[in-house]
């Protein structure tokens, strides 16, 4: 089972993240967190990396559904999206797979939260 799931389509690298943002927000996902991965590396580093932004998503019911399952599955969230450049108009978006996260994790009644979060994920993924 892969960790993530993805898809490379054609655009401009802040186009796909409104994209992947708006497709986010009609399954019912808010963005928690963005990291802007080039930034920072400039920033702290001084190197110059491509364009690379991590989108923590989060969809409050199910992560609130996760968290009365498990009270520790909090250092797995929120469910991390991708968004790099891998040349000029051409965007690769991945989404973390919650199935493959869970694998780790022995407890049944995160295993239905899991998928649906996954089949979440994978639909906005597939609508890009």
């Amino acid at each position: 089972m892969n960790y993530y799931f993805n898809k490379t389509i054609n655009g401009t690298f802040e186009e796909v993240i409104k994209k992947v943002t708006q497709g986010l927000k009609e399954e019912g996902f808010g963005i928690l967190t963005e990291i802007d991965v080039t930034e920072t590396l400039k920033k702290k580093l001084g190197i110059d990396f491509k364009k690379y932004r991590i989108l923590g998503a989060c969809n409050p019911p199910y992560a609130h559904k996760a968290l009365q399952a498990e009270d520790k599955i909090g250092t797995m969230l929120p469910c991390n999206v991708i968004v790099q450049e891998i040349e000029t108009g051409i965007i690769e978006v991945a989404a973390v797979n919650p199935m493959a996260s869970m694998q780790a994790v022995k407890n049944e009644r995160l295993n239905e939260v899991a998928s649906e979060i996954t089949a979440m994920l994978e639909n906005v993924i597939e609508k890009l």
